[in-house]
């Protein structure tokens, strides 16, 4: 049977369904047979399939569901609150190709991105597959789900991924975009940063398969991290926990240059942070708050013998040697 073109209308009783089953599928303590019985439903008719991938991009969109449609188990609505949900949640499968047209003009714009954090904020987020993203300061994705393929294409900024296994019933893989190349989990958790013209990958569980755009792919395996461009990759070297601190509000340093400390400051403070070359090499260590950017300034100037000086209200930072 062929697919109806994507403009066609979908009958609002099935995007009702889909809207259903994506409640049940995200509302926790759902059996491994009505996970089955999902399977079937979607397999059943095209038009099942082709409702779903639009309930599926809309809660991509959303960023996971409102909490009035998440029904935890533990305090699921009742039956009539219940079906009010799924009715707006329809609705709006419905409604969602009426706006993609302006959408995809802001993108184009280069002003809009699906999901963008502020420099300083962390944000997590709940994809349609269950796949758990967590965003770092000045960050911003795009998330693409089609019927081959999971894709997050991150614009900049960094990102931790804890992939989940696909409902899809052929396999998509799972999939990071950057603007050197892309990588696909292996079943796994791992971090992707996005800098200018470099990207760094470090993998906590299973594996990663990156793929340069020009040059041939690798596997980094976990314990592992790794900075690639265009043209190929550097050298793997060790990667531990300390380097998603930042899920965690901190910055964990062992021996880092003040000048690479000063610089990560920098992203979590709106403004300019600079160092002076002259203490740019002075190593340090400890655990910093990236939340309080003035208190890490201020645990810096206590430590290490450097001062930091600030001009325009704080807009502007020099560290400089005291």
């Amino acid at each position: 049977m062929n697919r109806p073109a994507p403009g066609v209308p979908i009958d609002p009783r099935i995007l009702e369904q889909a809207s259903d089953w994506l409640v049940q599928l995200h509302g926790g303590g759902m059996t491994d047979e009505a996970r089955a019985a999902f399977q079937r439903w979607r397999q059943s008719d095209p038009e099942h399939d082709r409702a779903w991938a639009r309930a599926e991009l809309l809660m991509n969109k959303l960023g996971g569901l409102p909490p009035s449609l998440a029904m935890p188990s533990l305090d699921r609505p009742a039956r009539g609150s219940r079906r009010a949900a799924i009715a707006r949640l329809a609705m709006l499968a419905a409604t969602v190709p009426a706006g993609w047209a302006a959408w995809r003009l802001a993108r184009h714009e280069g002003w809009a991105a699906d999901h963008r954090t502020r420099t300083g904020e962390r944000r997590d987020l709940r994809l349609a597959d269950g796949t758990r993203l967590m965003l770092n300061t000045a960050t911003a994705i795009d998330v693409r789900f089609d019927a081959t393929q999971r894709l997050i294409h991150l614009r900049a900024g960094e990102i931790l991924i804890q992939t989940a296994p696909d409902s899809a019933p052929v396999r998509r893989p799972f999939l990071v975009g950057t603007g050197e190349g892309r990588m696909e989990a292996l079943g796994t958790r791992f971090s992707v940063r996005q800098d200018e013209g470099r990207t760094t990958v470090a993998v906590f569980e299973n594996a990663v398969r990156i793929e340069p755009r020009g040059a041939s792919p690798a596997v980094l395996e976990a314990g592992h991290r790794v900075s690639f461009t265009a043209s190929g990759l550097a050298a793997p070297a060790p990667a531990d926990e300390a380097a998603i601190a930042w899920t965690r509000g901190m910055l964990l340093a062992d021996r880092m240059l003040m000048a690479d400390v000063v610089a990560e400051v920098a992203r979590y403070r709106g403004g300019i942070v600079r160092c002076d070359p002259a203490i740019a090499d002075i190593p340090v260590s400890g655990a910093f708050p990236i939340a309080d950017t003035d208190r890490t300034l201020g645990m810096l100037a206590a430590t290490y013998p450097v001062r930091a000086v600030t001009r325009a209200g704080g807009y502007w930072v020099s560290v400089v040697p005291r």
